[in-house]
């Protein structure tokens, strides 16, 4: 087996600061998280950033760009920047970050689905929330459609052909690798292409271990195993770390992250991204898996190199 890329996954949308209070909010501190990631043993960190003032979600190009450039500046970890945007944003809206950046890798989303955390509103008490927008934001996805139609999927890919980004193709169900042979028939992605599993998310396909290997038998078939690169997210706990391992087994990569679970053990908080990379790293060790390092990273993945991005 190839050796394993581990992405650790900052900070993200959707984590609520009432959540946890080691969620990485401002550009110095999401930097920082991404360095002690990286020395953890993360070949890749996906960034997405959050307003320094109100630690909501922000597209803002220029908040972008300090997390990016700060990480550069202190790390040879591969910076993959999230092109998910907020509601009510176009698909141009959601990928300017791509030719302003020119990162090397940027998440493309393959598929619309329901996509929600509504339900855990009902765990908090309104004195509990930090900012003024956690409860709002988080039950009004409820009634929210996460829109992928295939013209914003077309666009998605010509930007980031046109800037030298390799696309990070996020499927949360199985109709999703459906979309995505269909942008491969179209010419519209280049082989091999390097797919996530997103399991767990309310909305998407679960996070059994059924669900996984159903998933990964779909993209062989459709696909085919010599034309794609997979990793997977295991939403929550002890989702995170149980596809982690099947994914390790597999010959797959594995995706951690405060975005995606806040938890190292049942109840426990994580103090920080780097000890749920750091989890995982000894998971693969114990299954004698080598750990990828970012240039490794890049050569298995086919990246252009941290030398010509744009930050």
């Amino acid at each position: 087996m190839e050796k394993l890329i581990i992405t650790a996954a900052l900070t993200g949308n959707i984590t609520l600061p009432v959540q946890t209070p080691h969620l990485p909010l401002t550009p110095q501190q999401i930097i920082d998280d991404a360095v002690r990631a990286a020395n953890a043993g993360a070949a890749s960190v996906h960034i997405h950033a959050r307003d320094p003032q109100t630690a909501k979600p922000t597209t803002d190009p220029e908040v972008y760009r300090e997390i990016a450039a700060g990480i550069k500046a202190r790390s040879n970890v591969i910076v993959c920047v999230t092109t998910g945007g907020v509601t009510g944003m176009t698909a141009a809206q959601r990928v300017q970050v791509v030719p302003n950046l020119k990162p090397e890798l940027a998440t493309f989303n393959t598929g619309s689905m329901n996509f929600s955390i509504h339900p855990i509103v009902d765990r908090y008490k309104d004195e509990d929330y930090k900012y003024p927008w956690e409860k709002e934001f988080a039950s009004g996805l409820k009634q929210y459609i996460f829109s992928n139609n295939f013209a914003d999927m077309e666009f998605f890919c010509n930007a980031m052909r046109e800037n030298g980004t390799k696309p990070e193709l996020e499927a949360y169900d199985v109709g999703h690798i459906y979309n995505i042979r269909y942008l491969v028939r179209q010419k519209m992605l280049e082989r091999p292409i390097w797919m996530q599993f997103v399991t767990g998310v309310l909305g998407g396909i679960g996070s059994a271990l059924e669900d996984v290997i159903y998933m990964k038998q779909t993209a062989d078939r459709l696909i085919g195993p010599e034309n794609y690169k997979w990793s997977v997210i295991g939403a929550g706990y002890p989702a995170e770390f149980n596809l982690a391992a099947l994914s390790i087994m597999m010959g797959g990569h594995a995706r951690v992250g405060l975005e995606d679970n806040i938890f190292i053990e049942k109840g426990v908080l994580a103090k920080s991204n780097a000890e749920l990379v750091e989890k995982v790293v000894r998971i693969a060790r114990e299954l004698g898996r080598p750990i990828a390092t970012p240039d490794e990273a890049r050569a298995i993945l086919g990246l252009k190199g941290r030398d010509k991005v744009n930050y």
